[in-house]
């Protein structure tokens, strides 16, 4: 992409995460001047946390010697629309916390404050792998599961600002507890979090499959969705089960949404499909079999093009054209 270092087209971006935040100073093109990444410590509480931020903005325009006009900022959970009011996070364990507000009022910038999700698919639609696609669909799969719609050219925000909350969508009746208050959501299957119990209570009843995830991990305690990665590259059979179960579930959420949107892409992301992007061939050879026929026609599933940059890039964007 083009360096365009204009001063009054840059944009910060911020992408909060659970276990890390990463700020970056953005240009009208898509492209990071400079990143500033810090461990998020949820622990700590909402006013470290901003402040944390307020530091690595700062850093970024040091380090950049530049302005900025904006800042948008990705966060794991729901968010009202207008006034930047985190609800709920349960990564962070915010509830009704007013992140706009408190950014703007120590920043004298606007900001603008959006699920991380939906930040890391407009930076997928505009300058990733979705660019000239007015429809489409993003799933990201990571320690939870969420998307975002693209349809008709506009990114889809529904009602309360919830729309693409993908993850809880109900696959299993009566399934697994999810970390919400329904039962057998897609996340609670797919989730990295998921993938980590599932693999614990199979290698907790079949100590003798679980051999090599035992011995990769050290105890059962330590198994997690990249100890099950891990295994799989080594040819595990149990890390094979566990994959193509968790492709099965993945394939079953992305059925009803194609069948139910339409779209012409759908781009697989997030730390789970980075890590295994055999999911994406899995996962696609289900679709095919599964979803409607008009549904398919034209459709293709895509790896996410931006990495682990799609959320600051979405972010900043997202500001800038709000």
């Amino acid at each position: 992409m083009k360096n365009n270092t204009a001063k009054n087209s840059l944009v910060l971006g911020v992408d909060l995460g659970g276990t890390k935040t990463e700020t970056s100073l953005v240009n009208e093109t898509g492209y990071i001047l400079v990143s500033h990444s810090i461990p998020t410590q949820p622990e700590k509480g909402p006013d470290r946390i901003i402040d944390s931020i307020i530091e690595s903005v700062n850093i970024c325009l040091y380090k950049a010697n530049q302005s900025a006009q904006f800042l948008g900022i990705g966060i794991a959970g729901q968010i009202e629309k207008d006034t930047g009011i985190v609800r709920f996070s349960p990564n962070l364990d915010w509830h009704n916390i007013p992140l706009q507000a408190k950014l703007e009022d120590k920043l004298a910038l606007p900001v603008i404050v959006t699920n991380d999700v939906r930040a890391a698919t407009y930076g997928e639609w505009l300058y990733g792998a979705g660019q000239g696609i007015n429809d489409l669909i993003c799933l990201f799969v990571g320690t939870g599961v969420g998307g975002g719609i693209v349809s008709n050219g506009k990114l889809l925000e529904g009602c309360n600002n919830t729309s693409g909350e993908f993850g809880h969508m109900t696959i299993v009746s009566n399934g697994r507890q999810c970390h919400c208050r329904n039962q057998g959501c897609l996340e609670a299957y797919a989730g990295g979090w998921a993938i980590r119990e599932r693999a614990q209570e199979i290698v907790h009843n079949e100590p003798k499959a679980g051999e090599l995830l035992l011995a990769l991990a050290g105890s059962t305690e330590n198994i997690s969705a990249a100890t099950v990665t891990e295994a799989y590259m080594n040819g595990d059979p149990l890390a094979q089960r566990i994959v193509e179960d968790t492709a099965q579930f993945l394939a079953a959420g992305l059925v009803g949404v194609i069948n139910a949107f339409n779209p012409c892409l759908v781009i697989l992301g997030g730390g789970v499909i980075q890590g295994l992007p055999k999911y994406i061939s899995l996962v696609q050879h289900i679709v095919h079999s599964r979803a409607l026929e008009t549904a398919l026609k034209g459709l293709h599933i895509v790896p996410a093009a931006l990495g682990n940059k799609a959320g600051v890039i979405g972010a900043a964007a997202f500001a800038r054209h709000r």
